[in-house]
């Protein structure tokens, strides 16, 4: 009789928990790393409390540090012999952001926590966005306008109200510039290379020339009315002027145009409502705004919209593409050699590294097909390429080439569980071939196909090895959709959310201050995989629904 331990062992539970312990930890491990960048990412929203420090420095000096206190470290003096410390014992050091770095020339500094003398966290400091130079940390004391220091009894609500004021004039003066005037700058172009192209056919149309010059004409003019409003705007936005201080030193005061400044708040003196009022406008601000400081500033709306936008082209040709194939080598295609090698190049070309098919997607498609494009029908705007370089058509080539062993694979996949008494009671009833495929066989496959979709959306997102030489790039001026006819510019270089995470990460000038958005956006990007994840699913457990009937 055999021992219970021994039928144990047998029966495989042991393996089965050890399975569903691997499966529980790797949960554990995923959902641990989204945590901490949904907390770190998140965070960078949140209107910290601003510390006053008074701090005693190493010449004796007692200065006035005004700043966010970001994290604290315990450190063996000896690594801090050069300010005079004893080897053996251990030092509290604080990291403070203390902004204004077109002043100090940093945005954070590290203090030594026994030589903080005093910290408090008064109501009236302010912390200041800006367009350029980063957050600035400070009391407002004042307002001017037209060069004359306004009386006030409130300077606070006075300054909320000429920042609101300041807020709409900027984004009028954004919309004169992004709608008709880019608008004419984009047709005044067009009838450019219009000309050029009847100077290269020899066809002089003294009728078309004289029409195109009467367009031009008008274009200018009224880029010339635009341009004043502009600078109108432009005046109004220059009148204004704030008063901070950042020391107790009054002569030490500065002035800046509100025109720069593109937000205010006193953390210190904000509820827990309007904190997260706070919050939630600036985490909107961040998805629709556009990047400002080499992308270490503002918000990632070009590279959200990028990403979205070439992964659905991606999807777009990598779905008939990967479908017709699987179709072909499983219901169509002689079962022998030749098929058994395209199956096996298939399943190799899935462990290809991605950076392989960006240099593919370089010299195959952007040099040699858009290059021979630029020939054929865009030679009045050589030599500046049109299709020859990358841009959103080549990445999501590229993307679609990276993906498709996967939605093949999963395509055959399907096809074979369809059982073949469907097809042959299909064709029992007077279907062809064709209409057993169309009306049965794909319908029932189609949750596997979606499943290969799925997976190839999961991957295509994330990449950024293989754009970097197709198509993306660090700042673009304009996203590839907008009005202008074809109104979907193919050619267009975009931004993308992972690249915009390697950028800002690893290029940044200053890494401490862009850490916080790295994790913002590898949140951002994170979300948006799972939203389109789940898109996907929606739709195939639907058709799940639809053929519940069937094992497929």
């Amino acid at each position: 009789m055999e021992s219970p331990s021994r039928n144990w062992w047998r029966s495989g539970a042991p393996w089965i928990s050890l399975h569903g312990t691997a499966v529980a930890a790797c949960i554990l491990l995923a959902g641990g790393l989204l945590a901490l960048i949904m907390v770190r990412g998140l965070a960078f929203f949140w209107p910290t409390q601003v510390q006053e420090i008074i701090y005693l420095e190493p010449d004796g000096v007692e200065s006035r540090i005004v700043g966010q206190i970001h994290g604290v470290e315990h450190v063996d003096s000896g690594r801090l012999a050069d300010e005079g410390s004893d080897a053996g014992t251990v030092i509290e050091r604080v990291l403070v952001k203390t902004g204004n770095r077109d002043i100090a020339g940093q945005d954070f500094r590290l203090l030594r926590g026994d030589r903080i003398l005093r910290q408090s966290a008064p109501l009236s400091l302010v912390a200041l966005e800006r367009l350029e130079w980063g957050v600035f940390f400070g009391q407002v004391v004042g307002l001017r306008s037209y060069g004359s220091l306004l009386p006030s009894s409130d300077v606070w609500a006075d300054f909320q109200s000429m920042i609101g004021r300041a807020r709409y004039l900027r984004e009028e003066a954004r919309e004169l510039e992004r709608g008709p005037i880019a608008d004419i700058n984009y047709r005044l172009e067009q009838l450019r290379l219009e000309e050029r192209e009847r100077e290269l056919d020899g066809d002089p149309d003294p009728v078309a020339a004289a029409a195109a010059a009467s367009e031009r004409r008008a274009l200018q003019e009224r880029y010339r009315g635009l341009e004043s409003q502009l600078l109108a705007i432009e005046e109004q936005l220059n009148r204004d002027h704030v008063i901070v201080r950042i020391s107790r030193d009054a002569s030490n005061d500065r002035e800046m145009p509100l025109r720069s400044i593109i937000d205010a708040w006193r953390p210190n003196d904000m509820s827990l409502l309007s904190r997260f009022g706070h919050f939630f406008r600036k985490f909107g601000s961040f998805i629709t705004d556009e990047p400002r400081e080499a992308n270490t500033e503002g918000g990632i709306y070009p590279a959200l919209f990028g990403t979205v936008l070439m992964v659905l082209l991606m999807t777009v040709f990598v779905a008939p593409l990967g479908v017709v194939a699987g179709v072909y080598l499983t219901e169509y295609a002689r079962q022998g050699l030749l098929t058994r090698f395209v199956r096996i190049s298939v399943n190799n070309l899935a462990g290809v590294p991605s950076i392989v098919y960006g240099v593919f997607g370089l010299g195959f498609f952007v040099y040699t097909v858009g290059g021979g494009i630029d020939r054929l029908f865009y030679e009045e705007a050589l030599p500046s390429p049109t299709f020859g370089t990358g841009g959103l058509l080549w990445a999501s080539l590229t993307l679609a080439l990276l993906t498709l062993p996967v939605v093949i694979v999963t395509t055959e996949e399907g096809l074979a569980r369809i059982p073949r008494s469907l097809r042959e009671a299909s064709l029992a009833l007077g279907a062809t071939r064709w209409e057993t495929l169309w009306r049965t066989v794909l319908p029932m496959a189609s949750p596997a196909i979606m499943t290969g979709l799925i997976l190839s959306i999961a991957r295509a997102a994330g990449e950024v090895a293989p754009l970097m030489l197709v198509g993306v790039v660090k700042l673009a001026p304009s996203v590839p959709l907008d009005g202008n006819f074809p109104y979907l510019h193919l050619e267009r270089k975009f931004m993308h959310l992972g690249f915009h995470i390697y950028d800002v990460g690893f290029q940044s000038p200053n890494i401490e201050a862009a850490r916080p958005l790295v994790y913002a956006t590898a949140f951002l990007l994170v979300a948006v995989i799972v939203l389109l994840n789940l898109a996907a699913i929606h739709v195939r457990n639907n058709l799940r629904e639809r053929f519940r009937g069937v094992e497929v």
